[in-house]
């Protein structure tokens, strides 16, 4: 079964690191990947089981909003990916994630 993936987009670094470590430590996920939007915008990318990823993101919109408020953040949950949308965003296990995956 393919993994989940739940991506948060929060404004500044704060925010998405706050939300990252609060995802990490909440469910048996993977941090497959964190990036500069825009405009001081970031994104961070988990995978893992559904029931997982929908744990740690609800941790980590609450984390985040600690920092910058829910309405400077957005976010959503694939369940099931399809194989075009792997090979377009950068969400799948990398070697740097390997040795981490849950």
């Amino acid at each position: 079964m393919p993994a989940a993936v739940g991506t948060i987009e929060a404004l500044g670094f704060p925010a998405v690191l706050a939300a990252a470590d609060a995802m990490v430590k909440a469910g048996a996920v993977t941090l497959v990947d964190y990036n500069l939007a825009e405009s001081g915008r970031f994104v961070v990318s988990i995978r893992g089981k559904v029931s997982e990823v929908q744990i740690a993101l609800a941790a980590g919109i609450e984390a985040g909003a600690k920092v910058c408020g829910e309405s400077a953040m957005t976010y959503f949950i694939v369940a099931n990916p399809p194989e075009n949308v792997e090979s377009v965003l950068p969400i799948h296990y990398t070697a740097k994630v390997e040795e981490y995956r849950v």
